[in-house]
């Protein structure tokens, strides 16, 4: 069973920084893709970054490139965000998502799960608010 449980979220005044953490369980192999996804209130969910855990091919919004990092442990099926010069606007409920890879291209697997929104499981999320 499939299990997906966010940390990492709170209040951070803007320009600081948050490490968010998606932990996995459940997975059979290494065949998948964990995105990070956010949605505001009155807003459209929106795919920050996803990565690809079999060959660590990655994707992000262009809204987060330059600022967001994401990372992966397969030794700890954990997923990272680390979060840089954050934003009021980067306020949003966080949450990880995950994707059984359905073909040979990471890029085309990226693109269903980060910009379609197409996941197998999703994770409750965390609260990230930035706030002077």
């Amino acid at each position: 069973q499939l299990q997906l449980v966010e940390s990492g979220g709170g209040l951070v005044e803007p320009g600081g920084s948050l490490r968010l953490s998606c932990a996995a369980s459940g997975f059979t192999s290494d065949n998948y893709a964990i995105g990070w996804f956010r949605q505001a209130p009155g807003k459209e969910r929106e795919g920050v970054s996803c990565i690809s855990l079999s060959d660590g091919e990655y994707y992000y919004a262009d809204s987060v490139k330059g600022r967001f990092r994401i990372s992966r442990d397969n030794t700890k099926n954990t997923v990272y965000l680390q979060m840089n010069g954050l934003r009021p606007t980067d306020t949003a409920n966080y949450a990880c998502a995950v994707r059984e890879m359905t073909g040979p291209r990471s890029d085309l697997q990226l693109f269903h799960l980060c910009r379609l929104n197409k996941a197998n499981f999703w994770g409750q999320g965390t609260q990230v608010t930035v706030s002077s």
